[in-house]
């Protein structure tokens, strides 16, 4: 490079004057700058660092607006139910007394659960501590009778080479039996045989078991039934006690905070795969487990559980998260559908998110102890039906929820099951115009004592206020 003519500039009214000189090596330019512009130079130099740190560069570039990402975006989540307690043994132990004078009352010989919710339930045997296989361990429960005095016996039946790791399962009870069945053996005939002095009466089994147990322990014993337990067994576990109530209560809040925490780190431009990792990071924060995430931007969300694309968030989309983790057993279930601050949504698409809110409300109001569950179906399906949108709701209004994400009783049409007192319901509504727009919005709530519906998350605000405040 040849001699250069000086460069001048100015800030301020204060000049910086430049100076190329030639050297024996590369040209190169040496600035001289005035102390306020070698200032202002450092101050942009150290803007630009900022800018770059906190994600602003490319909206400055033209890209989709990234907004600034807090150093610890789940601050406070896991605070939230950090005091919550698991389901203390002598709740366990209650559980089972209950069961057992139920048994007694309808003269049945004994209840059968494998690993999973119920097993759960009575002997704390869930499927991630014992995973299903074809050989069966199996919890059994059977009614015991001293001078009138009922009690509960507690067998184990389980698979000889596993015996010594299923007696670390942590099986309440003052007197566990554990039977073991060798290879060569029947289970089902050594499971009848442990029964303690079987009535005669029916077995029955976890409505949920599978099919060849169910057979084969009606070859073992042909001339007692075995049957799924009745609503008066499985009612046992619908009604949740005050512990219950107070886990579903802090799990369903904690994922309200979390959805709120991702919608503050959101920006237009970004993908729906990428909202499900700050979902599943939000949840894992909070404590939760077996955590999942749907994430639907615009019209992808026209389908209720998603087309399974990776849309890109557009400017006048709305945003459908549906999200559920579980606490010492317990899940949650909620779904917001939202938008940005920037956003630009269709009139016609913040209107039909508003019709759904009050369907939400009204199926709220209706609910109660002793209403009839197709009846806070039929309240919201009658609000948005008087709304021109009646064909827009194509599923049931909600699940019971538990130590299941989706167990009886069900809010649904056709249903003749009665709502009682610490019931848990998800209530559910939905409108979706396939290709254009889907809107859903759920809080699950539980029957109080006074028999009034509660929603449980109305610790964090209960349902939605509304399109930018989920």
């Amino acid at each position: 490079m040849g001699k250069q003519e000086p460069l001048a500039g100015s800030c301020n009214a204060t000049k910086a004057k430049a100076k190329a000189i030639d050297t024996d090596g590369p040209d190169f330019i040496i600035l001289r700058l005035s102390k306020p512009g070698a200032f202002f130079l450092l101050l942009l130099s150290f803007a630009t660092i900022v800018y770059i740190r906190l994600g602003y560069l490319p909206y400055l570039a033209g890209a989709p607006h990234r907004a600034p990402v807090a150093r610890n975006p789940w601050k406070g989540l896991a605070a939230h139910c950090e005091a919550t307690q698991p389901i203390p043994q002598s709740e366990l132990l209650q559980r089972q007394l209950r069961l057992a004078q139920t048994l007694h009352e309808l003269n049945a010989s004994a209840y059968i659960a494998e690993p999973g919710a119920n097993a759960l339930f009575f002997g704390n045997i869930s499927d991630s501590s014992w995973h299903l296989s074809e050989r069966p361990l199996l919890l059994m429960i059977s009614p015991l009778v001293n001078d009138g005095e009922v009690s509960a016996k507690v067998t184990v039946l389980t698979p000889y080479f596993e015996e010594t790791r299923a007696k670390l399962l942590n099986v309440p009870g003052a007197d566990v039996t554990f039977v073991a069945w060798r290879e060569d053996d029947d289970p089902y005939t050594v499971g009848v045989n442990a029964l303690p002095s079987p009535s005669g009466g029916p077995i029955y089994v976890d409505g949920m078991i599978r099919h060849f147990i169910v057979d084969g322990f009606q070859k073992a014993v042909p001339e007692v039934d075995v049957l799924s337990a009745p609503l008066e067994i499985t009612s046992l576990r619908e009604r949740k006690s005050p512990a219950e109530i107070a886990l579903l209560k802090c799990v369903n809040e904690v994922t309200v905070l979390a959805i709120r925490a991702v919608q503050a780190q959101m920006y237009i431009g970004m993908h729906e795969s990428q909202v499900i990792a700050m979902v599943d990071d939000a949840l894992a924060a909070a404590g939760l487990t077996e955590r999942w995430a749907l994430v639907l931007f615009g019209e992808n969300a026209a389908l209720p559980h998603g087309t399974g694309t990776d849309r890109v968030l557009g400017i006048s989309d709305l945003i459908l998260i549906d999200a559920g983790g579980v606490l010492f057993g317990y899940h949650s279930d909620v779904t917001r559908t939202f938008h940005l601050a920037e956003s630009q949504i269709p009139k016609d698409h913040l209107k039909l998110w508003w019709d759904v809110h009050a369907a939400q409300t009204a199926a709220q109001a209706t609910a109660g102890a002793g209403v009839i569950t197709s009846d806070v179906d039929k309240a919201a399906r009658t609000e948005l039906t008087g709304r021109g949108l009646g064909r827009y709701f194509t599923h049931r209004l909600g699940h019971g929820i538990g130590l299941e994400d989706h167990e009886a009783p069900y809010l649904r049409g056709g249903s003749d099951d009665i709502i009682e007192t610490g019931h848990a319901f998800s209530n559910e509504p939905g409108v979706y115009i396939e290709g254009k727009v889907g809107i859903r919005l759920e809080d699950c709530f539980y029957i109080d004592e006074d028999g009034d519906a509660v929603y449980l998350t109305a610790g964090v605000g209960g349902q939605a206020i509304d399109p930018l405040n989920p």
